[in-house]
């Protein structure tokens, strides 16, 4: 009669037969997903061998991106990404899906912000959770501003900072600023050095001794925004609160629209608001007021959406009058 000990013995080893058949049917299905043989083998075909390597990382890279924490892959402000219709070269995975991308050509679409591969019906299904990154942005001027600032982790873009602190050490009391326009080809230098250089750029009184240069790239950079400042959604909000004569009802219109702001635009806008006050303060040199400055501004921070002529040519006066009050109350609306 068998011993306790045998059986314990041959009970150990239906254990291991039942792990080494289980480990085989995950080898099988690495094999199967993959077409490669894991741990020790014999090499395959040379031609295969880069393609089964590119697989499995791309499998692994998924796998990782599914595993990560939902508060770590959510970025702070949302922003949705920019896809644009891709070719890709050599075998791609969909990042949403983890399916192949099948095809030669406009195989799929890719984040032109983020760099994100997926299929392009995969493309709606996407959580807004782009965040760009700077080696995909090829210009400063006429990028998105969420997206720059998001890229260069910063709470305002570049230009804006830079150019105002230009302006402020040097030219508030030069007089008509930001109404006298600088000389358009060296304006066009000062975009260009930005779009190539970013924040090295020299924008110093060595560099470019009119400061009228400096305020016509800033307001140029503003008009060359893709989504203005005061963005396409809240334009109809401020319009309104403009139309408004009760002065308490103005102001807490005024502060609801703003609260609609991507935050991004909301601290851009806040930072602008109050240089353009300090610009007011200097009146008496630089003859500018914020009636003035809100002509300029107006159309600049400001655009309407998808309106007729008729009703986009009656909006300027409310354009006008939407700067002139954050001007004038920037102390208090932000």
């Amino acid at each position: 009669m068998p011993s306790k000990e045998s059986y314990e013995t041959l009970k150990e080893e239906k254990s291991l037969v039942q792990k080494a058949k289980r480990e085989a049917n995950q080898e099988d299905i690495l094999v199967a997903a993959l077409g490669m043989r894991m741990g020790p083998q014999k090499p395959p075909a040379t031609f295969w061998q880069p393609l089964k390597l590119f697989a499995y990382s791309q499998l692994t890279s998924l796998v990782r991106r599914a595993t990560l924490k939902e508060g770590d892959r959510t970025p702070k402000p949302e922003k949705v990404h920019n896809f644009k219709v891709h070719t890709f070269r050599g075998p791609h995975w969909c990042e949403h899906c983890a399916s192949f991308m099948w095809g030669l050509m406009a195989q799929g679409v890719k984040c032109a912000d983020c760099g994100l591969n997926v299929h392009k019906q995969c493309s709606p299904l996407v959580p807004n959770d782009c965040k760009p990154d700077l080696r995909h942005i090829r210009k400063v001027y006429s990028c998105d501003l969420t997206t720059l600032v998001n890229a260069c982790n910063t709470a305002r873009p570049m230009v804006v900072d830079m150019c105002i602190r230009e302006i402020e050490s040097r030219g508030l009391k030069s007089e008509g600023l930001y109404r006298i326009s600088g000389f358009s080809d060296s304006v066009e230098e000062v975009k260009t050095a930005f779009d190539k250089d970013g924040e090295k750029t020299d924008i110093s009184v060595n560099a470019y001794e009119d400061i009228n240069i400096i305020t016509g790239a800033l307001k140029l950079y503003l008009r060359d925004l893709p989504v203005p400042v005061i963005s396409y959604d809240t334009y109809p909000r401020f319009i309104e609160a403009a139309k408004l004569t009760d002065a308490e009802k103005k102001l807490q219109a005024f502060s609801e629209a703003l609260s609609l702001l991507p935050p991004s635009h909301c601290e851009t806008l806040k930072y602008l608001m109050a240089h353009l006050k300090r610009v007011t303060q200097n009146e008496k040199s630089n003859l500018m007021n914020a009636e003035n400055l809100a002509i300029i501004f107006g159309p600049t921070l400001m655009r309407a959406p998808n309106l007729d002529a008729i009703t986009a040519l009656n909006d300027i006066r409310y354009q006008r009058q939407v700067v002139e009050v954050l001007i004038k109350n920037e102390d208090v609306l932000f």
